[in-house]
């Protein structure tokens, strides 16, 4: 992140952060962001999905670790939410059971952190008079409406225990905000990607999967035909959101679709990847059958979040691919 400083806010003063998740992909891109701005930030994370060494690497690139300090809990003790959020102002919150096929298989461990987790959060955040809640929230919300691009107001029935939990932070927090004067504020991510995002394991996100296979001569899988479509959002444009959205007046109690606006084909992403990773080769995959939960298409509407927050994405899906290979090949 320390690459791109002209895409991020400008942040008045100095202010004590809390990131929960902050080994996963996007938390430690948050953490790395912050503490280049000049911020005190707090990491928290059980490491359940997320790795030390993303922090290090993120504390490392920032050049201000001295402002960092961690601690490793689980989201899902009350005590150590109200511990840890002592003396913060700002909480994004991005600690989170983060598939939606292994929510398929573990409802209830998917409920227990995104649901309850959740809630221990914003109460926690209450107690101790925490100034905002910015929370990840999910594109799978929409579940089986079919508008296209997607639109804040109109969601659809759930297609995944993933995607429940993911509302009904939304309708929490919004109470939260009502109800108790908590400021709170969701995004609604659309297939966020960048470094750091983890390749492995049987539920990894396609690009860093695909990148992965395509790199090491191995052929990349596609579940379904391939028609699909996903809005590919670089992470960089993700901080940039969380930021503006933890600093506008106008962010509390609202929800906002944070992607690119740009709905590209998982056959389309695959000939990019191989352009970017290897133009030598021609691109090839193997067709497997389609995965429980998933949604067919999915791009978002932009216009609330440039309206509210003034957000505008700074990276798209090639120049983010560049950026992977650029990192991988340092």
């Amino acid at each position: 992140m320390t690459r791109y400083p002209e895409i991020l806010p400008v942040i008045d003063g100095t202010h004590h952060w809390l990131v929960t998740g902050a080994g996963g992909f996007i938390g430690s891109h948050l953490t790395e962001a912050l503490l280049s701005l000049g911020q005190k930030v707090t990491g928290l994370d059980n490491f359940s999905t997320g790795y030390p060494e993303n922090i290090s690497l993120a504390v490392e690139a920032s050049g201000h670790g001295e402002n960092f300090s961690f601690i490793e809990r689980d989201i899902t003790d009350p005590q150590a939410c109200r511990e840890v959020m002592r003396g913060i102002d700002y909480v994004l919150h991005h600690a989170a059971f983060v598939s939606v096929p292994a929510s398929m298989n573990d409802p209830s461990g998917c409920f227990a952190s995104n649901a309850s987790g959740f809630m221990n959060i914003l109460e926690a955040a209450r107690i101790n008079g925490v100034k905002r809640v910015v929370y990840a929230s999910s594109s799978a919300v929409y579940g089986d409406n079919e508008t296209m691009p997607k639109i804040e107001a109109e969601t659809g029935r759930s297609l995944s225990p993933y995607a429940m939990t993911k509302y009904i932070n939304e309708l929490c927090a919004e109470f939260y905000t009502r109800v108790y004067g908590l400021e709170c504020a969701g995004l609604r991510y659309f297939n966020v990607f960048g470094v750091r995002q983890d390749p492995n394991g049987a539920y990894a996100a396609v690009i860093p999967r695909w990148i992965d296979a395509v790199t090491s001569g191995k052929t990349p899988i596609i579940y379904g035909d391939g028609t699909q479509s996903r809005d590919f959002c670089a992470v960089q444009n993700v901080v940039k959101a969380n930021i503006l959205a933890a600093l506008s007046p106008s962010s509390p109690g609202k929800v906002f679709n944070i992607g690119c606006g740009v709905e590209t084909s998982l056959n389309e992403l695959l000939g990019k990847i191989y352009a970017v990773f290897a133009p030598e080769r021609k691109p090839e995959a193997l067709h497997e059958k389609p995965r429980e939960g998933d949604i067919l298409h999915s791009s978002a509407s932009t216009e609330y979040a440039r309206e509210v927050l003034k957000y505008e994405p700074a990276v798209y899906l090639e120049e983010g691919l560049r950026i992977m290979q650029e990192v991988m090949t340092q």
